[in-house]
């Protein structure tokens, strides 16, 4: 009898292990169903419903975290550095704000796939943020931008609290510089933080401050230029098919060439070589 007994206290302690295995194993294949890859970053497929909805979650949780917008050049750099691609991989959400990657996706059986412009997520989070209380901050860009910014926001959106705005020095920071910043940043307490310093430097600076920061940070590159209005945004039907970098080509072309005009083709390359991998595979 008490061999019997406990042959059926294993047996269910092992059910127990493996239903608590399988319900790990659920939820992850539930986050990367949310997922795609495109060639070097686990890409979400999503909309701006889902993206507040996912940083309301944040928010309420007060943990913080860190969202990128991913474009071909975020891919390109993650594809030549596996550690940035690591820091952009291990962000809660990475949103695909290029159409390249939103074709990847649908190619991939996502047909949901759809284009999320930083620039238009950012004003969009500002206006929840405003009629839910929510603080934001800006970081980066210069100090002329940063005012614009703000005089932007007082007027678009006059019941937002800005708790924090800074300019950093167009330089490496010191080990003081980047400890002084955190306090302020703990002192300031912003539950959205915006940061503008561009691909690839605000997504380390993401990955490397997140540990000690309670905001939620979103990786948003020329949107500051955008909002603040010294740069003009491209037409809309330009975007949707896929010919924005043309038209920022031609706005920075000494800034901009490498970007559009080696990593693009070196993406398109590296894309055909996945897409057609998994056609073997299968």
């Amino acid at each position: 009898l008490e061999a019997n007994l406990r042959s059926r206290h294993i047996s269910t302690n092992l059910k127990k292990s493996t239903n608590q295995q399988l319900d790990k194993a659920a939820s992850s294949i539930i986050v990367e169903n949310d997922r795609v890859r495109v060639v070097s970053l686990n890409v979400n497929v999503c909309d701006s419903g889902s993206i507040t909805e996912s940083v309301a979650e944040l928010v309420t949780a007060k943990d913080g975290g860190y969202i990128c917008f991913s474009t071909v050049h975020m891919v390109m750099e993650s594809y030549d550095d596996p550690t940035y691609a690591e820091k952009v991989n291990s962000a809660n959400m990475i949103i695909p704000d290029g159409m390249p990657l939103v074709w990847m996706q649908k190619l991939q059986g996502r047909k949901d796939a759809s284009r999320i412009r930083a620039n238009d997520m950012m004003i969009d989070l500002c206006s929840v943020a405003e009629s839910r209380g929510w603080s934001v901050g800006f970081y980066g860009a210069s100090h002329k931008v940063i005012d614009q910014i703000k005089e932007r926001a007082a007027k678009d959106f006059p019941q937002l609290r800005v708790e924090y705005t800074f300019s950093p020095p167009f330089r490496a920071l010191t080990a003081e510089e980047e400890s002084e910043i955190r306090t302020d940043l703990l002192l300031a307490s912003p539950d959205l933080l915006f940061v503008g310093l561009g691909c690839p430097k605000q997504e380390n600076w993401m990955s490397k401050n997140s540990p000690d920061l309670k905001c939620i940070m979103f990786g948003v590159g020329a949107s500051f230029d955008f909002f603040a209005g010294n740069v003009k945004e491209s037409p809309p039907w330009i975007g949707k098919l896929g010919l924005e970098w043309l038209f920022r080509l031609r706005q920075e072309p000494r800034r901009l060439w490498y970007r559009y005009l080696v990593l693009n083709p070196r993406f398109i390359m590296q894309a055909l070589i996945q897409l057609f991998g998994q056609n073997r595979e299968r």
